[in-house]
């Protein structure tokens, strides 16, 4: 990742420490040590002398007893040292060194009483001036307590700016650095999106060579794509390959409390930018700011309206925008406002969708580059094997894998070590503290089994990869399908092949035990959706031929309507129930037939289950023998038809004690 270098901090009170940043939290500390400094001196040293003075009487009383060695006369003080330590009265060390205080009148006795008694006598001038340290431990406070006040003075004026800072630009710039920083070869997959950035990146570095023959660059480009598939890898990607400053922001951060803001940092921002022009600007979550305007149940947000009003202005207004680019990225173009979407803002649209194969073994490569992995981790089988991940899923996925092994004290990440992973992100946790009565167990078996046998019979069905009863956070058994190659376009023999196998399940309970469970609510489910787009969407009915009922749906939370108009009749609404109808009783008797021709299949397939709880694609081919086993390695090879933005992305069946859907 780039470093980051953040040139244009924001200003006002966020500031924790009053008195400095948080490099002087040590001054928190100092400050009541140096508040109390003279009162401890005080304590140390003047208390010490009050408690070893005398009376002067006393002073004379041992001079007479020959009790006295010394004395120290300076002004009226007199510091005698004793021969004898004072076992009476208050006394501080040995007692031997004491002072006392000669009579403001003077006693003239004093020197020839000391003369007579064999005293020695020092004299020395009175202190006349104060000592440093006495000045200091008087004024130390004072000092203090001004440059506290000072220091909360300037705070609060900082505070005080902070209100008409507001609306300044708060985006992050970032420069182009050697060390630490993203390029386009850190970003795997992703070829097309790569080549149409990596232009708008040339152009900011050969300006010229666009300009000679005329071309313009796009102003804006928006990156489109589900959450987790690289947006702000390929944004971060284009700060460490241009030559230009580049100015992060997301677009949360124009909405504020305060009325106006955001307008008002849309302004600074494009203002900072084409200061240092060529620049870039990327503006991640770009729905945030950029909504329909005027739409909503509750009606527009003005703040926000305001705010992408002056973001149209910038991009595209009175005033030439010729050397900023702007980068946004976002997961909902649905809710953008039409004229965000126009040539002359953002030009150019790139979608960055979901990983292919080759792209999932490229991401896997990139994220298992630093990790150990084990010989038997196939990362081309890994990618075969998780349709529909993103990039960030497959980040996940290994990390999961790292724990693991980890977890069993292991230097290398081993094939299992992914599959369980695998398991873990699609189907949750595995429940160990469940407990399932036989019966139960035997009814998911048969469960799986149906699934199973089913997909290994017919023709036109995905290859099986696992089957498993182990129950886990989101079901209590799995049927996993893995497809050898991508697929864009499906065929109706495929997708009636799927609905029996989707129904294989309750089959097999019906057949087995005469009686049906609630287990079979996900399967229901899926294989209705899927026949009603057969049915409404893709013409694929006998019946009604090639008219399509299903209509475009429109967002409410827009706006744009309340509820959905039906474009058909009653009559036709009634013959499209009577499809999709038979369509699904025809495929449960289909599925019925199959599991009573091979019911000894169906039976060692369950024994195998219950015995063994997981079974890998070999051991069902083992099992089947003769049975379509064949059916576990292959792929399809019969697929048109269907459009394939409608395709079904379902690899897997799933048994839930609660009835939830399937993965998809």
């Amino acid at each position: 990742m780039e470093k980051q270098q953040q040139k244009n901090p924001p200003t006002g009170g966020n500031n924790k420490f009053p008195l400095g940043g948080p490099d002087r939290r040590w001054l928190y500390i100092l400050l009541p040590f140096l508040l109390f400094l003279p009162f401890l001196t005080t304590m140390f040293t003047g208390g010490q002398q009050r408690a070893s003075e005398i009376s002067y009487t006393r002073f004379l009383n041992e001079v007479e007893r020959g009790n006295v060695r010394e004395v120290t006369i300076s002004g009226f003080r007199v510091d005698a040292t004793l021969d004898q330590p004072i076992t009476n009265g208050p006394t501080i060390g040995d007692g031997r060194t004491v002072f006392t205080h000669v009579p403001s009148f003077g006693d003239t006795e004093i020197m020839e009483t000391l003369r007579r008694r064999n005293v020695t006598v020092f004299t020395r001038p009175p202190q006349e001036r104060v000592s440093f340290m006495a000045l200091l431990m008087n004024l130390l406070p004072l000092f203090i307590l001004v440059w506290i006040g000072f220091a909360l003075f300037r705070n609060m004026r900082n505070q005080g700016k902070s209100i008409f800072s507001v609306g300044q630009n708060k985006a992050k710039l970032y420069e182009k650095t050697e060390k630490e920083r993203t390029t386009f070869a850190d970003v795997a997959g992703l070829h097309g999106a790569k080549e149409e950035i990596m232009e708008v990146v040339d152009f900011l570095k050969n300006p010229t060579r666009y300009q000679k023959i005329g071309a313009k660059t796009p102003k804006g480009v928006l990156l489109v794509g589900p959450p987790g598939t690289g947006k702000t890898l390929i944004a971060r990607a284009i700060a460490g390959e241009a030559d230009a400053p580049f100015y992060s922001m997301s677009g949360s951060d124009f909405m504020e409390m305060f009325v106006g803001v955001g307008a008002s940092r849309v302004r600074s921002l494009f203002q900072d930018a084409k200061k240092r022009a060529p620049s870039i600007i990327f503006i991640d979550e770009l729905d945030s700011v950029g909504r329909h305007r005027g739409a909503g149940l509750g009606g527009g947000h003005d703040e926000r309206e305001q705010t992408l009003n002056q973001l149209l202005s910038e991009l595209d207004g009175f005033e030439a925008n010729e050397t900023t680019i702007v980068v946004a990225a976002t997961n909902r173009p649905d809710i953008l406002d039409p004229a965000l979407l126009r040539p002359g803002r953002f030009d150019r649209r790139i979608t960055i969708d979901l990983p292919t194969v080759k792209d999932r073994v490229e991401i896997l490569e990139v994220h298992g580059r630093n990790k150990p992995l084990a010989k038997d981790v196939d990362l081309e089988q890994i990618a075969k094997g998780t349709p529909g991940f993103s990039g960030a899923d497959l980040q996940n996925l290994l990390n999961e894998a790292a724990l693991l092994a980890a977890r069993d004290n292991r230097e290398t990440i081993l094939a299992r070590d992914v599959d369980e992973a695998r398991d873990k992100v699609l189907l949750g946790l595995e429940r160990k503290n469940l407990t399932m009565s036989t019966h139960e167990r035997k009814i998911v078996a048969y469960h799986e089994a149906g699934h199973a046998l089913t997909a290994a019979i017919l023709p036109n069905t995905d290859p099986l990869l696992k089957v498993t009863i182990i129950p886990r956070e989101n079901s209590l058994g799995v049927t996993q399908q893995v497809s050898a190659e991508e697929k864009y376009l499906y065929s109706r023999e495929y997708l009636l092949d799927r609905i029996v196998m989707m129904l294989g399940g309750r089959a097999a309970e019906d057949l087995v035990f005469q009686s049906v469970t609630n287990g079979a609510e996900s399967d229901f489910r899926e294989a209705t959706r899927l026949a009603r787009k057969m049915v409404c969407d893709w013409g694929m009915s006998d019946r009604l031929g090639t008219f399509s009922s299903g209509g475009q749906r429109k967002n409410v939370f827009l706006g744009e309507e309340m509820s959905h108009a039906r474009e058909y009749s009653e009559g036709t609404a009634h013959e499209i129930d009577g499809e999709i109808k038979a369509l699904l009783a025809a495929s449960y008797q289909r599925a019925k037939e199959l599991l009573t021709k091979y019911r000894d299949k169906l039976e060692a397939l369950t024994e195998a289950l219950l015995e063994k709880e997981q079974l890998d694609a070999h051991e069902i081919g083992v099992i089947l023998n003769g049975a379509g086993s064949d059916r576990t390695k292959r792929s399809d090879k019969s697929d048109s038809g269907s459009n394939g933005s409608d395709k079904p992305k379902t690899r897997k069946t799933t048994r839930s004690r609660n009835m939830p859907k399937e993965e998809e």
